[in-house]
């Protein structure tokens, strides 16, 4: 392309999209390259699921609260359906309570509820698993359909702000001021690399220095159920993947107490969510399978073992499974990398599954190393 780009962007993911809407809101002018005619890893991949409550703290929550407000902002603008809001975090036993009712009284836990065995009975009829002791509310989620909103997302960017994509170009090298591919380049003053799982093809001595490993996750979507969902719905196994609900001193209770009755879950890395389709349809899972490289392969026995514990904790009669898919995302000991390539060259990934819920704070803090005011 002969036009010179503000701002060039490689991978429309949704981190790419993030740092795309930021600047292009900016009133900068914005190139996105991605090798694939559309998005179709882990940001369509996924819950669609805007998670704030029980995000590690410090920056991921910080990223948390700045990308619910701004994914707010995009849904209205762009048209973007927000299926429903808020989560229902469940507790089975009497440690998970106590663990609910001291992260209520945490920064992290303002502004949400905690709820009784009767609250819960009475609001949400349809957690009818009999073991349940306590839930806490929180009013600070959203939740979109992935597979409709980042295609949408992308439209708009193109609508509304002119932001250039060119699909499908596989990126084969950046230069000064340059993204280069077959057949051409482009220039762009500053380049901000979204590789998504993608760690051989750019700057792969960037991910040598943070060794990263990808992530398996199993997933189904269920037919529509007699309800409707208040908010998504997560089990107290998410206490122990959920890193924030550490700031909780009797969390280890849970752990032990966990390991002891849902070995096999903890084993296949089950944790429960239940988020629900404009259509009805629910989408339930998930597990987490890590390696160098992920198979395409799906464990029967892990699908079941995810089944049998949202049928456990939700009525979920007559409903019958209407699709199954393999996610997958990069892993790293921290949840997020930014890296400085040089003054004008960034690489961003999500290392945590945390995508959809802290983009829009992660393309903020890049672009502030960047030192470009958006």
């Amino acid at each position: 392309m002969s036009q010179a780009f503000d701002v060039g962007i490689v991978g429309a993911g949704i981190v790419g999209l993030a740092h795309a809407y930021l600047a292009a809101r900016a009133g900068r002018s914005v190139v996105v390259f991605d090798r694939d005619h559309q998005a179709n890893g882990a940001s369509v991949r996924n819950f669609g699921f805007v998670t704030v409550t029980g995000q590690s703290a410090g920056d991921t929550w910080r990223r948390a609260l700045y990308s619910r407000e701004i994914w707010a902002e995009v849904a209205e603008a762009a048209g973007i359906e927000i299926c429903h809001r808020g989560l229902l975090m469940l507790a089975h036993s009497d440690p998970a309570a106590e663990v609910l009712a001291q992260f209520a009284t945490h920064e992290m836990g303002q502004g949400c509820t905690l709820l009784d065995r009767q609250a819960l009975q009475h609001r949400y009829a349809y957690a009818h698993d009999p073991n349940l002791v306590a839930g806490l509310a929180s009013p600070h989620e959203l939740r979109m359909d992935s597979r409709t909103a980042i295609p949408r997302f992308a439209a708009f960017l193109a609508e509304r702000y002119g932001v250039v994509f060119q699909r499908p170009v596989a990126v084969t090298g950046i230069g000064r001021s340059r993204v280069q591919y077959a057949g051409g380049e482009t220039a762009a003053r500053h380049i901000i690399i979204c590789p998504g799982h993608d760690y051989a093809s750019l700057y792969p001595e960037v991910f040598a220095r943070h060794p990263v490993r990808q992530c398996k996750l199993q997933m189904l979507r269920l037919s529509a159920p007699a309800w409707r969902l208040h908010s998504a719905v997560m089990s107290d196994l998410g206490l122990v993947r959920y890193a924030g609900y550490g700031a909780a001193a009797s969390l280890d209770a849970v752990t032990a107490l966990l390991q002891a009755t849902e070995a096999d879950a903890l084993a296949r890395g089950i944790h429960l969510i239940v988020v629900q389709n404009a259509d009805g349809s629910l989408v339930v899972g998930d597990s987490h399978d890590y390696a160098p490289t992920i198979d395409d392969f799906a464990d029967e026995a892990t699908d079941d073992a995810i089944l049998n514990l949202a049928r456990r904790t939700l009525d979920l009669d007559g409903c019958r499974v209407l699709e199954r898919w393999v996610g997958v995302y990069g892993k790293a000991d921290r949840d997020a990398l930014i890296e400085r390539v040089d003054e004008r060259v960034a690489v961003v990934a999500v290392t945590s599954g945390t995508g959809a819920s802290t983009a829009f704070g992660l393309a903020a803090d890049c672009f502030k190393a960047l030192k470009i005011e958006v």
